[in-house]
């Protein structure tokens, strides 16, 4: 077989320059249409979805959050691989689409197919699309930690959260910065129920009273000398007294408050 390709060449040999000529041109002009990176981006069109279950050990992520996004984006279509990753509280997808599909195409089928996967998904599980990146996406795993035990998990995430999150987003070419661990600030209403029981109340009630509690509404206008002003209910508030107060229910005149 290679001494008939060589023969080829030999009798041919106007021909064989002239495609090597083509082939020379085509790459130049290749060469110069290839994107500058560190690395070559050599894996197919993917998507990334990442959804935080506080809570949750790996055994009940891969059961309740994973398994049911797995199901949503197999058979989609251009799919041609869905890998997965859970951890204590986190699950991971990729979602591989064909060679030459447009990512931004395929981010919309996903986020359509994840649309339906939210009504099986737990209630504190909240699934996002990440940011659009390179095969060097990730290129920084940074921690914290507080000097001798002084500040508290709580205020170190904070300060994650409010402070070092939002400057290193403001450094041009990083997409998305993703905090995890330490203790998310919070208030918690713990119900006892024997005083439910007690009042005659419901656990429904008192998780209404404790979010409604939290939400400033309006109240229209009013005109006065061609003027209008705003009427307001401003509830939302950062004190744990304030939030002790609400009202629950009226039981014969008078308030059971969730204190």
């Amino acid at each position: 077989m290679f001494d008939l390709v060589i023969q080829f060449s030999l009798r041919n040999r106007l021909f064989v320059l002239a495609t090597a000529a083509l082939v020379l041109v085509y790459g130049g002009y290749v060469l110069t249409k290839l994107p500058v990176d560190v690395f070559p981006d050599l894996n197919r069109p993917t998507v990334t979805i990442m959804t935080e279950s506080g809570g949750l050990s790996p055994e009940e992520v891969e059961t309740l959050v994973t398994l049911p996004i797995e199901v949503s984006m197999n058979g989609a279509p251009g799919v041609k691989r869905v890998r997965s990753s859970s951890a204590v509280g986190l699950s991971v997808l990729f979602v591989e689409f064909e060679w030459g599909t447009d990512i931004y195409l395929d981010r919309q089928l996903v986020a359509e197919r994840l649309q339906i996967a939210r009504e099986r998904l737990p209630r504190d599980a909240a699934p996002v699309l990440a940011p659009v990146s390179s095969i060097m996406g990730e290129i920084l795993l940074l921690g914290i930690q507080s000097e001798g035990g002084k500040t508290s998990p709580l205020n170190v995430r904070t300060l994650a959260d409010w402070v070092i999150r939002q400057r290193l987003l403001t450094i041009p070419g990083v997409a998305q910065v993703t905090v995890m661990g330490g203790g998310v600030k919070q208030y918690q209403v713990l119900v006892s129920p024997q005083k439910l029981l007690a009042y005659g109340l419901t656990l429904e009630e008192v998780e209404k009273a404790a979010t409604l509690a939290q939400t400033n509404t309006t109240g229209g206008f009013l005109e006065r000398k061609s003027q209008e002003y705003l009427v307001r209910n401003l509830a939302r508030s950062a004190s744990l007294h304030h939030l002790a107060d609400t009202v629950v229910a009226l039981k014969q005149g008078i308030p059971i408050r969730l204190r």
